[in-house]
């Protein structure tokens, strides 16, 4: 039972006394500066002083390492600092990062998890001496560890010690967060600055020649980068969903550079057979195999001096990738068929949507290759990261399909407001292909809402056909001998027999040339492949 004699609710009360001052001080300092360093070392001075909580110390982990270290500390010398550095789950303070709960060691002599890495125990008082630590968490995040040392025999019941830590943890996680805010905003301010002085600097329709349109601060992160690196012979790894313009940032990456006047060769790696990607890059020899009735070239040779850009690089086979990384350390290649070394001068630009990293530990792509493919990424925005430029894209892709196709259609703010609030999956290809579908099926001057919404409608119905489980159906273009809807749009429909007998008689009429059978269905290779896959197609040609 609780003491109720005055001197016992005189003790008390002086304890709530102490307590409530080390909070309002501390709260007060949170008002007073910003300046993190300042206002941790001065609450663990608070609960020095005026409660006994000693050496207090806050751990936090390196941001580069991970390795946990004392960042703010009271008490300690600067050596006991530099010591302090702890593994996460190493002794104490690092099962508390890693487990997110308060540990409370009675005695430190008698606790084997106890390092004493940061103050030797000779340093300490010769009385049994108590450790409390304790979790800096917010929303279920582990940002660091809060520790003090205290005597075990005092006056002030540990339980007490304990709330008032709680809400000095509580008050050091919210310092520590706002700063990290304030960081972050402040790095992002900077750079958001540093790319408006940039564009300001260019001009941007510059870039509207090679058929990049926009204004949007990603897009002109991404072109800063290309210029950055344009005149440089670094390999350049473009990076992005399908669609977002690879090729085009190829393209003005090689055209500002100084090989601009030299070839620019585009090698799609997934559109070539896997057994002609090798006769593809490197070229062959008269003779090197049946049908080789002359010599050729391959990319390699034909891009010289030039740029050579490796589209969907993460579709190369894994024996070819051996030959890649050959050429990007020898800087020459050896025709099929060919005894001697030739040498090559080409800048390697490549892309891929695919994650590289996830190939590699998949075994599915080289590590050595990734490393050197990935010296300078550029990762391009999907559409729906720069919904701004929608509207410039629409008016630069109206006028050049105006043009091409001797028309003058508009279009609606209606319409034009329809589009810009489209999610765009298929990012500029696909709002590229929709407009010229709307132009030539305009039955006016002007582009309007209600024909935008029925091109969007068909759109979205197509790609929930593509990604229906391939079990039941999937979506397959029609053939001219299949049925189509009559309205422009080309109806998808579940498979049938006769389906797989359309991608059997392509095969057949393009003597197994899958590349030629899946334009004549209008597929890509890709697609054509998967359909192949689902329904169980085999071929053992091209």
């Amino acid at each position: 039972m609780e003491d109720s004699s005055p001197p016992a609710r005189a003790a008390q009360e002086r304890l709530a006394d102490e307590e409530l001052l080390v909070v309002r001080e501390a709260v007060a300092l949170l008002d007073k500066s910003q300046d993190e360093a300042h206002v941790v070392r001065e609450i663990l001075h608070l609960l020095s002083e005026f409660l006994g909580l000693n050496r207090g110390r806050v751990v936090l982990p390196d941001p580069e390492t991970g390795e946990l270290r004392i960042v703010h500390a009271y008490g300690l010398t600067q050596e006991e600092i530099a010591r302090g550095k702890y593994l996460p789950g190493e002794g104490i303070t690092g099962r508390v990062m890693t487990g997110g709960q308060t540990a409370i060691v009675q005695d430190v002599d008698a606790e084997p998890l106890f390092l004493f890495r940061a103050v030797p125990r000779a340093s300490l008082p010769p009385q049994t001496v108590s450790y409390i630590a304790l979790p800096l968490e917010q929303g279920g995040r582990q940002i660091g560890v809060l520790g003090v040392h205290r005597l075990r025999e005092r006056p002030r019941p540990l339980a007490r010690d304990q709330q008032v830590l709680k809400i000095a943890a509580t008050l050091i996680t919210h310092v520590l967060l706002l700063n990290e805010f304030i960081r972050e905003r402040t790095s992002r301010l900077e750079s958001e600055n540093r790319e408006l002085k940039w564009a300001l600097t260019k001009d941007l329709s510059t870039y509207g020649s090679f058929g990049i349109v926009g204004e949007s601060l990603q897009l002109r992160r991404a072109l800063k980068q290309i210029e950055q690196v344009a005149h440089s012979e670094a390999t350049v790894l473009l990076l992005g969903e399908s669609g977002t313009g690879k090729e085009l940032f190829a393209r003005a990456l090689h055209l500002s550079s100084q090989r601009r006047d030299a070839p620019f060769i585009k090698v799609n790696c997934g559109a070539i057979p896997e057994n002609l990607v090798e006769s593809e890059l490197f070229g062959y020899e008269k003779g090197a195999f049946t049908g080789a009735v002359g010599s050729r070239p391959g990319y390699f040779e034909q891009a010289d001096n030039g740029t050579l850009f490796l589209d969907e690089v993460g579709d190369l086979p894994l024996a070819m990738q051996v030959k890649l990384l050959r050429v990007l350390q020898e800087h020459s290649i050896q025709r099929i068929g060919g005894r001697k070394e030739v040498p090559v001068n080409v800048r390697i630009v490549a892309a891929t949507n695919q994650d590289l990293q996830l190939l590699v530990s998949q075994g599915k792509f080289r590590l050595d290759l990734f490393y050197r493919l990935n010296v300078i990424p550029v990762r391009l925005p999907a559409l729906r990261e720069r919904a701004e430029d929608i509207r410039h894209l629409v008016r630069y892709y109206l006028n050049q399909l105006d043009q091409g196709y001797q028309r003058n259609v508009n279009i609606t703010p209606e319409a034009m407001q329809r589009l810009t609030d489209h999610p765009w999956p298929g990012n500029i290809r696909q709002l590229r292909n929709v407009l010229e579908r709307l132009i030539l099926l305009a039955e006016g001057a002007t582009i309007s809402e209600k024909e935008v919404m029925a091109v969007l409608q068909a759109e979205t119905h197509s790609q929930m056909q593509m990604q229906a489980p391939p079990s039941t159906s999937f979506a397959i273009p029609p053939t001219p001998a299949m049925s189509s809807n009559g309205g422009g749009v080309r109806a998808y429909h579940p498979v049938q027999e006769s389906d797989r007998a359309a991608i059997e008689i392509a095969l057949l009429e393009t003597g197994g040339n899958k590349s030629r059978a899946a334009q004549k269905l209008g597929l890509t290779l890709r697609q054509f492949n998967y359909r192949m896959q689902v329904m169980g197609i085999a071929t053992g040609k091209r």
